[in-house]
């Protein structure tokens, strides 16, 4: 599960790492949400022999995965994250796995572990060595009756790795540098050919850093939701049930609200 990312570096930065064509400036995003825009690289044309140019290119898509054969967007569920197990055999992938894959660069991500069931402690996670990650995803054009178009696109997840399974039992696919080639030829690299790359990274690729709810907000968009707080693992103290003198002069027991 992956609800909320980052993208921190510099577009130098994020050039020279995914080795892509960005056409333009961006500011660094603390808290990136569902529905928002967000950056995604995916294969472009093939350049010619002897030029120095990436075949690569950026776009925007927006976070919420729809496919082209939806006719009402809005009776859609928002897909934001898609099970690599499964992506390759569900309809509503197919056509993505074999025609867009791209790639969405980060800085790291948010996750929460539930305490209780009415409280969870928030992790910025993000690569222990620094840097740009790129997570595996899907995109899609869909079209509307009116000739509108929206690029949309979604992040693929798989099982969490031993590191941050105690915070939740799903993480992004990370795809490596070496990787990229071959997860965004999808002229050539048909999906079982890529399906080896849809693994849980490496136990110690990630840290987690425990933050503040802050994070929760969409609105909360500084750096700071990314400092780190002593982490809060106990469970939520309910308040105690007291009894409630009713306007008809009735007792009766009541429970006060948590929020």
């Amino acid at each position: 599960m992956c609800g909320r990312f980052s993208l921190i570096a510099t577009r130098e930065e994020v050039e020279a790492f995914i080795a892509a064509i960005i056409e333009a400036e961006f500011p660094p995003r603390y808290n990136i949400a569902p529905t928002q825009p967000i950056m995604m690289v995916v294969a472009g044309e093939t350049q010619p022999e002897g030029s120095n140019l990436p075949d690569r290119k950026s776009i925007l898509v927006r976070w919420g995965f729809i496919p082209s054969w939806v006719k009402d967007p809005n009776s859609w569920p928002l897909m934001i994250n898609m099970r690599s197990e499964t992506a390759v055999q569900k309809n509503s992938f197919r056509i993505a796995m074999n025609h867009f894959r791209g790639l969405v660069p980060a800085s790291g991500f948010y996750e929460w572990r539930k305490v209780d069931k009415n409280k969870r402690q928030a992790y910025w996670i993000r690569p222990r060595k620094g840097g740009v990650v790129a997570f595996g995803a899907l995109m899609e054009t869909w079209s509307g009756a009116d000739g509108s178009q929206v690029d949309t696109g979604g992040l693929l997840t798989t099982k969490a790795n031993k590191a941050l399974a105690p915070i939740h039992d799903r993480m992004p696919v990370v795809i490596k540098p070496e990787d990229f080639s071959r997860w965004l030829d999808c002229k050539h690299y048909l999906p079982h050919e890529v399906e080896d790359l849809m693994q849980p990274v490496e136990d110690d690729f990630f840290e987690a850093i425990p933050v503040s709810d802050k994070v929760n907000h969409v609105a909360n968009i500084t750096p700071d939701i990314q400092e780190r707080v002593e982490e809060d693992l106990a469970p939520q103290k309910s308040e105690p049930k007291r009894k409630k003198k009713t306007d008809n002069g009735d007792d009766s027991g009541g429970q006060l609200s948590m929020f």
